[in-house]
């Protein structure tokens, strides 16, 4: 018998602390959803682990001829669970073009900078690098360009005198699955779309596309 649960497939490459803020969510009814699948680029990941093997699949892209062909195997395996929204949780392969459309519209990630700014790798040392006052990360729809999808809402911290690109991420990392679990509410509760590359909260935009300075935003 199928669950009437809203079904969530989350995808990690690494030790998965956003995956068990979801499932920790989860556990005490915060986050009224299950978790259908955990699929990972890394068969060694240890987020895997958190998670019954029942619910896990991975494989390796070097195994696979071309990227297209690995990313073809993930949708594939990722569409038999049946998602209702598919959770990028620290998930480090870019996904191509075409797995981005076959998900268009409920494929969410989170991202450790205030987007638009510092895109990709290494954002903590980027942000004091530039001698940015806030740090912070953002969740977003994923595009087909990097980090570039609508923006659905932003936490912010202080940059601290003294502040290293790991004490900054160790500080920033609680706001982040609180951020997520947050966006994931409004997701399964059906409140939460995308429409031309905005991010709609009850249909109404959540963000201004016309400003690029994306400012945290409340959800409730």
């Amino acid at each position: 018998m199928t669950s009437p649960l809203p079904r969530l497939v989350v995808l990690v490459s690494g030790r998965g602390s956003n995956l068990q803020a979801i499932l920790d969510a989860i556990a005490t009814r915060e986050l009224d959803a299950e978790i259908v699948g955990v699929f990972s680029d890394k068969p060694n990941a240890a987020g895997l682990l958190r998670v019954d093997e029942s619910l896990r699949w991975s494989a390796t892209p070097k195994d696979f001829a071309t990227r297209e062909h690995f990313d073809a195997a993930l949708a594939d395996a990722i569409e038999a669970s049946r998602p209702d929204w598919v959770v990028c949780a620290g998930y480090m392969k870019i996904l191509g073009d075409a797995f981005v459309r076959r998900f268009t519209g409920k494929l969410l990630n989170i991202h450790p900078s205030l987007l638009p700014k510092y895109k990709g790798l290494r954002t903590h040392e980027r942000a004091l690098e530039a001698g940015d006052a806030e740090h912070g990360a953002s969740v977003h729809f994923v595009s087909a360009e990097l980090d570039g999808g609508a923006v659905i809402a932003q936490a912010k911290i202080p940059v601290l005198a003294g502040d290293t690109p790991q004490t900054l991420a160790a500080r920033l990392l609680p706001r982040e699955h609180a951020l997520y679990v947050e966006v994931l509410k409004l997701a399964v509760a059906g409140r939460l779309t995308e429409r031309n590359g905005i991010a709609l909260r009850d249909g109404a935009p959540i963000f201004s596309p016309l400003s690029p300075d994306v400012t945290e935003n409340p959800l409730h």
